[in-house]
């Protein structure tokens, strides 16, 4: 059943460039709706950060009508539309595939996500009832086949279909049913709850980027701390982040982490930058596991215990894991204010250009291992060396 009724939802937070490429397709007759998580957010009054378009149009019949789109994906083809540097996914509706027609392809499973259905066939597909809602910005209505509506009014986060059956056939659904209920502050619906502790070993089957993306995304949250948590009290942690469930066992570590994680969101940490993201996260952890002593620098950086969890599983990239370890480093001089200051300018100049400083500062205001007049210090230095280079260029000039 359809309900089509007045939403009370944010229009004018509709990305523009969205709405034309719904418009042009709408215009060249085919039947396309924003849908997914920019419709949720709107109805619960979050600004979407991300505008996703479903529609009946074919992946190639939509690139020949919008501009600068391009049809990627072998599994699953849909098209990325470029507009500057932001990008929208627009989809066909899918529909799941009969049990027949999976013997006919026999192994051919590429081909299985690419049967084409009708938005209410689309709208069974998705995972969340509140995710599968589609909005008409021609039509201002709301398209509703899952009683996503009733959800977001009651604040329940509820699974499309069977939950166990659901969140077997994705576990990731378990990671992301957590984050979703902290981040809409949503309650989990009983049934699901109740699948998700019973299927939490099926996340082991998960692959580990589409996890590492997961954390990435629970670590911008308001409240990351309370999430962990969660993840703790529904045995999922022991499943996937043993190394995070040791400190959770231990009532002074745990609550050492998660004061510390919960100063991410004020710390000055960039949360679109998974570098700094993940920094913020590893001095939480540390701090954790490792107390508030100085630390052995090189036996950390060479610690195969924590180079595995870093690794394993959180997913951080070496890369990642090197700018960390170089914003620790830098951390220890930031408290040598004196031996700096002794220093020839060329070495001063060194350390604050080196590519991890600005990080090394925001985790010493994430973990408060500074005084306000030694932030102050180190802000003035970092200000005063990023103008040498445009001073002396603008004196060789006037010379």
């Amino acid at each position: 059943m359809s309900t089509q009724q007045k939403p009370h939802l944010h229009e004018d937070w509709i990305d523009s460039y969205a709405l034309r490429i719904v418009r042009s397709l709408q215009d060249a007759g085919f039947e396309t709706y924003l849908v997914g998580g920019c419709v949720r957010d709107l109805l619960v009054g979050i600004h979407p950060k991300d505008f996703d378009i479903a529609t009946s149009a074919l992946p190639n019949q939509v690139r020949k009508k919008v501009q600068n789109a391009y049809v990627i994906g072998r599994r699953f083809k849909l098209v990325l539309v470029k507009r500057g540097d932001q990008q929208f996914e627009v989809a066909t509706f899918r529909r799941n595939i009969t049990p027949k027609e999976a013997d006919e392809m026999g192994d051919d499973s590429v081909e299985g996500d690419n049967y084409f259905g009708t938005s209410e066939e689309d709208a069974q597909r998705r995972d969340f009832t509140c995710n599968a809602i589609f909005y008409d910005p021609g039509e201002h209505k709301l398209i509703d086949h899952c009683g996503g509506i009733q959800d977001v009014q009651d604040r329940v986060l509820r699974m499309i279909g069977d939950p166990k059956e659901r969140l077997i056939e994705d576990p990731i659904r378990i990671l992301r049913a957590i984050r979703l209920s902290h981040k809409l502050h949503f309650s989990i619906e009983t049934t699901m709850r109740a699948a998700i502790a019973e299927c939490s070993a099926e996340l082991k089957k998960s692959v580990l980027p589409r996890r590492r993306e997961e954390w990435l995304k629970f670590l911008r949250l308001k409240e990351p701390h309370l999430a962990f948590m969660e993840l703790f009290d529904l045995h999922i942690m022991e499943q996937i982040l043993p190394g995070v469930y040791s400190i959770f066992t231990d009532p002074v570590k745990m609550e050492t982490f998660e004061i510390h994680l919960a100063r991410i969101d004020s710390s000055g940490l960039d949360k679109s930058n998974p570098t700094e993201l993940f920094a913020g996260f590893m001095i939480a952890f540390m701090k954790a596991q490792y107390g508030e002593e100085p630390w052995n620098h090189d036996e950390l950086t060479n610690d195969p215990k924590l180079a595995y969890f870093m690794r394993e599983e959180i997913g951080i990239f070496k890369q990642e894991a090197a700018v960390f370890f170089k914003a620790l480093h830098i951390m220890q001089g930031l408290h040598r204010i004196e031996s700096y200051a002794r220093k020839g300018e060329r070495r001063q100049m060194a350390f604050v250009q080196n590519e991890a400083f600005g990080l090394a500062l925001k985790l010493a205001h994430l973990d408060y291992s500074l005084s306000g007049t030694q932030m102050q210090y180190w802000i003035q230095q970092a200000e005063k060396y990023s103008r040498m280079p445009q001073l002396r260029s603008a004196e060789e000039s006037h010379h």
